[in-house]
């Protein structure tokens, strides 16, 4: 069966100089190498997510979900610790991600798809669903660089549900657009998990988390602080962000 499992994960990046240390920092590293000053984005994070389970990552601005959801895409590797994926993976983390601008939309359509797994004749097949879903009519043939922010989301999010993901990733790019696309967008999250498939998501919105997953996970300054049902983990977070709220006020 289809599954994601993280093992003791860690992922950390290069802190770098800001404001007037940075002329600083370059005459130095001339002279002589400088220490790398580094932070961990995540340590030692594991948990697993099987086929079927819909799954949020909640916590404030520098948790690291959006790092977390980069290595589960595969777009980063983890500095240690393993990742196990099986099933197909489907990910919406920035508008654009998978698409270039120069191309037309019906060219990164079949790019994405590509980038997705799909063969060209399953791309194909797909094609005038993913159109349809995506609402954008006759500007498939128009280079993506005219394409609004909301008609990138459109395109992306119609090839992504379509190629039959096991795993949709979503990172709060569903605030982006119309009211009645992300209804429709909704509507097709419902239809997935109706077919057994699975979501990970991050969302600072408490009701589109307790909406759309029945499971999360609440990152804090990278680590891992608790793994339950949404409503439990979400009293537990929102009591923590308020407690915070009146010390600093």
């Amino acid at each position: 069966m289809p599954s994601i499992e993280f093992l003791g994960v860690s992922k950390s990046f290069v802190r770098h100089s800001r404001g007037r240390q940075l002329l600083r920092a370059h005459l130095t590293a001339l002279l002589r190498p400088a220490p790398k000053d580094r932070f961990y984005a995540l340590r030692n994070i594991s948990f697993k997510i099987s086929h079927g389970e819909n799954v949020a990552i909640v916590g404030a601005n520098g948790a690291g979900k959006s790092t977390l959801l980069s290595l589960l895409a595969g777009l980063a590797a983890p500095d240690e610790g393993s990742i196990h994926v099986s099933g197909r993976i489907a990910a919406l983390l920035e508008l654009g991600s998978g698409f270039h601008p120069d191309l037309t939309g019906r060219e990164n359509l079949f790019l994405n798809a590509s980038l997705l797994g799909l063969s060209k004749k399953r791309a194909e097949q797909i094609f005038d669903k993913v159109v349809e879903f995506s609402e954008i009519g006759d500007f498939i043939d128009e280079p993506l660089r005219t394409y609004s922010s909301g008609m990138m989301l459109r395109l992306g999010f119609s090839v992504a549900v379509n190629v039959d993901p096991d795993f949709l990733i979503v990172d709060e790019i569903l605030a982006v657009g119309d009211q009645s696309f992300q209804a429709k967008c909704f509507g097709k999250i419902a239809e997935l998990k109706r077919n057994g498939k699975s979501l990970v998501c991050v969302s600072h919105s408490p009701a589109v988390v307790q909406r759309l997953c029945e499971r999360a996970l609440w990152l804090d300054h990278g680590e891992l602080l608790v793994d339950g049902k949404t409503e439990d983990v979400l009293k537990m977070y929102e009591g923590q962000s308020t407690l915070r709220t009146r010390v600093s006020s």
